[in-house]
């Protein structure tokens, strides 16, 4: 009976050691089989990040890349800009990639000369003009080789010296608005148009009734005259003189016959 009982409890024990190393090994193979294909999903999941981003970023790059030209910004793109408008003799300042107010009445100048709607900012049509650009419209063409012509219809101002382009300038001209002069007398703020000639430069900050004039070019008595003003919005707004950006003013008595030089105002 005892050996009976020895054999039966080896075989019992043989049985459950058997299914104890069938079900161990049944783990294991299944372990090894999802080994792989864990491994295989890992990279998947990884390189689906990148492609994502790829994704996105294609998304957001070109809004980047074609964000216009404006004041405040600067850069190769700016200083590009820059050149050119320096190269069809606008002045845009300094030529150092910083998109400033003077850069800005530059761009207003080229826009003005185009034909194009004036805006703070470089538009997809000012890129193709800067590529295609159209010369000034002559308003006399026989006005002499040395000139100063403005153009009230368009605000602008240019300047001719030997019969070729040298400055070109956006301006503010005659508001058309009613105004009572402090000294007396009220009328319409009126450019008068004509052919004149400079009459006097006064140097610095000159007061008259009407406010303040930055060196100033008369061109008809000590009335009229084309000076630097710290406001040269788009639209028109002076009392009938015509008005240059400051920096501009700080040099352009220098480029100018006083007196003398023929002032063309159409």
């Amino acid at each position: 009976m005892r050996r009976l009982w020895i054999s039966g409890m080896r075989r019992l024990w043989i049985s459950g050691m058997r299914r104890l190393w069938i079900s161990g090994m049944r783990r294991l193979w299944m372990s090894l089989l999802l080994v792989p294909v864990i491994a295989a999903a890992v990279p998947t999941a990884a390189s689906a990040s990148p492609t994502a981003s790829a994704a996105r970023a294609a998304r957001t790059a070109p809004a980047a890349a074609t964000r216009p030209l404006q004041p405040g910004m600067s850069g190769a793109a700016v200083k590009a800009l820059q050149r050119r408008l320096a190269a069809l003799k606008y002045y845009p300042g300094a030529i150092d990639g910083r998109f400033g107010t003077n850069t800005l009445e530059a761009v207003w100048a080229f826009e003005e000369v185009q034909g194009l709607p004036a805006h703070d900012y470089v538009t997809s049509a000012m890129k193709w003009a800067l590529a295609h650009p159209k010369a000034p419209r002559k308003l006399v063409p026989k006005g002499g080789a040395n000139r100063i012509e403005i153009n009230l219809s368009r605000e602008v101002l240019v300047l001719y010296h030997n019969g070729q382009v040298q400055l070109i300038s956006h301006v503010s001209t005659g508001g058309h608005y009613y105004f009572c002069s402090p000294g007396g007398g009220c009328g319409y703020a009126i450019t008068p148009t004509g052919n004149y000639r400079t009459v006097v430069f006064m140097p610095g900050w000159v007061t008259v009734p009407l406010g303040e004039m930055y060196n100033p070019v008369f061109f008809i008595g000590t009335a009229f005259a084309i000076h630097g003003d710290t406001y040269v919005p788009l639209a028109p707004v002076s009392h009938g003189c015509v008005r240059i950006p400051m920096d501009i003013a700080a040099f352009f008595h220098k480029l100018v016959r006083v007196p003398g030089e023929p002032v063309y105002i159409r």
